[in-house]
Parts: C-alpha cells; structure tokens; sequence
C-alpha cells in the first residue's frame, strides 16, 4: 500500500492543519476551512492563523456555511497548477456556500499521470465522473485524448465548461446526468475507453434524483467500470473520500481485473504534507494500469 504526497507548488500551500481546520494558500489568498480528519492540534496558534488568512469559512449545516472575510479578497480568482515544465493548468476558483473552493490540490499527482499516459497515445477516449470543475477532464484533452465529462449539476460543468476556456480547450463533451446511470448505458452500447476517472462523494443525487451513497452503489459502479475500460491498454482511477473506508477496498474491488489482463494495481492514500510539519489524508485511491 502506498502513500501518494502532493509536492506543493508555487500557487499552492498547506500552510498548516489541526483542531479540525487547515490554513491554505491559493495564490495570493489563504483560506481557513473545516476539515474533518484534522484531529490533532494545530502548530500555530488562533491568533497566527487569523493574521496570516483572508477568509475563514464558517460551517452553518452539514456542508455548507458563509465566509467570513478578515482581509480584502475576492469572491474569485484565477488558480495557476503547473503539471510540467512545459504545461500549467489554469483553473477558476470560488468562495462557494459549500467550503469548497473548484478545486483539490492532491489531485494534481493523479493530473500528471493521466498526462503521462495518454500524451504519447493516439486515438484515445477518456471519461471523467463525477468530474467536477473538470481538472482532470482538462488534462486529457491537453493530452490529445478525446474527452467525456460527467457531472450531475449543472452549474458545476458549466464551471468546468468555463475553465477549460481557460485553458483553450473546447474539444470535450460534457454530460449533465447521473454517473452510473450514464456508465450503465455506455456499456449497453459497448463502449470503450483507454483512461476512467472517477470521483465519487460519499453522498450525492442526480439531476431526477437519483440517490448516491459510495458503500451502498460502489462496487456496481465499479462492476459497470470496468467493462468500459480497454483490456489491451488502460489507466483507471479511483478516489475515495470517506471517513473510515479503507484502500483496500478499492483493492478487493480492483484486483480480479488486475489478474484478468495482466494490469499493474496500486492502492494507496492520497495526503499533503504542511509547511509545519503536520500530514493531512486526504484520502484513498485504486489504480489500474496496462501501457
């Protein structure tokens, strides 16, 4: 089992994590926020991490709250992410009513490997669910590679829409539905893809209402996954961000099809360490690949 740490980059830094928040910085604005797997005590104190932030978001309900602004800073800015010396990922973030901002820093490390693998391929097809504000969707495209995008809500892929304008990128299909419900009708009409990425939350719905809940729907979205997949040549990623799931999950779920086509596996935990010393999970990840 592996542990995958982010090197942080010039726009980004955990600057430091405990007491259950972590203080950030996204270019020129540091951002304190909750976070729930921060159990221990933090390295500075209150009064440090209130004179070094801009905005602290105060959480009102389960996942949503309002940002206090201690510094002037606006409601959006630009977010630059340099995947390699010659490609930077330019990306557009948001103070929304949902503490998050567009964007999850830990990623980039899955952003380079997608990169990586498809830049020297042609002809590929990639699809990203629950994709988000389209990072990943992104870096395919930049890889040449012919890009689905799927997200149940609206104005969260007209959000990636608008970031890979950003990025002058406007070759991706984006799909506004239910992932699995989505995943299901590709397999019905045998469709194929060298790379599948996937994010899902521990809780979500469809734009009908579909119910998602990762323990409940995991392994049958995973079943239909990996029917889609290329058998000859592949990269599948999985995240998974949930108290209390562990990655070998993701390898009881994977592994079978790991034997069947001779494919490489990896599991592991996705974490960033802070400018303090402290490490924050942030959490698990299954990978499957066959070049």
């Amino acid at each position: 089992m592996n542990t995958l740490a982010l090197n942080p980059w010039k726009d980004y830094e955990l600057l430091d994590v405990g007491n259950f928040k972590k203080l950030e910085r996204f270019g020129n604005y540091v951002l304190i926020r909750p976070e729930p797997q921060a159990l221990w005590d933090s390295k500075w104190n209150t009064g440090k991490w209130k004179q070094s932030a801009h905005v602290e978001f105060i959480q009102k309900g389960s996942n949503n709250g309002t940002w206090n602004k201690l510094k002037p800073i606006p409601d959006r800015w630009t977010f630059s992410c340099p995947l390699d010396k010659q490609i930077n990922l330019n990306l557009r973030l948001s103070l929304t009513g949902f503490k998050h901002i567009g964007v999850f820093p830990e990623q980039s490390v899955n952003w380079l490997d997608i990169y990586r693998f498809l830049n020297p391929l042609s002809n590929t097809k990639m699809l990203n669910l629950f994709a988000y504000t389209g990072a990943a969707s992104i870096v395919g495209a930049l890889a040449k590679s012919q890009v689905t995008h799927v997200d149940s809500i609206k104005q969260i892929v007209t959000w990636a829409n608008d970031n890979a304008q950003l990025n002058d990128i406007n070759t991706i299909k984006w799909i506004v539905d239910d992932a699995l419900s989505f995943v299901k009708r590709q397999v019905n009409k045998n469709a194929q893809y060298e790379c599948i990425v996937l994010d899902p939350p521990a809780y979500g719905h469809g734009p009908k209402g579909e119910k998602w809940k990762l323990e409940e729907l995991l392994n049958e979205m995973m079943m239909m996954v990996l029917k889609l997949l290329n058998p000859k040549k592949h990269l599948l990623i999985v995240n998974a961000y949930s108290l209390g799931l562990s990655a070998l999950v993701l390898k009881n779920l994977l592994q079978d099809y790991a034997m069947q086509t001779s494919s490489q596996l990896e599991i592991g935990e996705l974490y960033i360490p802070s400018q303090t010393g402290l490490s924050l999970p942030l959490g698990i990840y299954g990978k499957l690949r066959k070049n």
